[in-house]
């Protein structure tokens, strides 16, 4: 007969001096116990993968799996934990009738190990695809755009109509700024105060250097009675 408890004993001392760092304990009736397991990854990929696995014996184990749970995952998804579980559940019935909490942990262990390489080589995938987004961006922004029939066609149109309007607009502008004479004059008053000075001036006064010759209006007045032509005359 199989005596359960004795090899319960024996494994978790075993476990002990196996895993002095990581290990448990949490009850002895039943036997129940906590691993804490990681993975370290590159520094510049981020921060280490890790859970904890939780094993409380039933009565008749190794013949039957002990109760298993897969606790405080740190940096993994539910995918990856879920899969951790399988995996547990999996290498217990291969070990049935065998203490395996060992086996049970270091397959864990090479899981993680395989979880680091996969999310190493998703991020290097990730950062290859951003690479080559931003190579089209910059290639497609020195080919520009394609010229074709229909592309040049429309470019043109909305071209011919930009310079239509801007003339449009240039001639609108020219004909606000454009003022008859009538409205010269009336704009310039300059132009009336100067004639009103000129009117009221009874002298004018000629000027050249500093010398000034003054006009005796009335020396004309009779100018149009004089009979230029008779003194023609008379002198020849």
């Amino acid at each position: 007969m199989t005596d359960y408890a004795e090899e319960q004993d024996n494994e978790i001392e075993a476990l002990e001096s196996i895993y002095p760092d990581i290990l448990e304990v949490l009850e002895t009736e039943p036997h129940c116990f906590k691993l804490s397991l990681s993975a370290e990854t590159d520094s510049h990929e981020g921060a280490p993968l890790g859970v904890d696995l939780q094993f409380t014996y039933v009565p008749t184990y190794p013949d039957a799996p002990p109760e298993m749970e897969v606790l405080s995952p740190q940096n993994l998804t539910e995918q990856d934990v879920s899969s951790i579980q399988d995996l547990l559940q999996q290498q217990a019935e291969e070990n049935l009738g065998m203490v395996m909490v060992f086996t049970l942990v270091s397959a864990v262990q090479e899981r993680l190990s395989e979880l680091v390489e996969e999310k190493k080589k998703q991020a290097e995938e990730e950062r290859e695809r951003k690479q080559r987004e931003e190579e089209e961006k910059e290639k497609k922004r020195f080919e520009g755009t394609r010229v074709t029939i229909e592309t040049f066609l429309a470019w043109k149109d909305r071209f011919d109509q930009e310079i239509a309007e801007k003339k449009k607009s240039k001639k609108e502008e020219d004909n606000s700024k454009k003022l008859t004479g009538k409205q010269l004059f009336e704009r310039d008053t300059s132009l009336n105060d100067s004639d009103a000075r000129f009117l009221d001036n009874e002298d004018i006064t000629l000027g050249a250097g500093d010398e000034s010759v003054e006009v005796d209006e009335s020396l004309f007045q009779d100018m149009a009675d004089l009979d230029l032509d008779e003194e023609l005359d008379l002198e020849d």
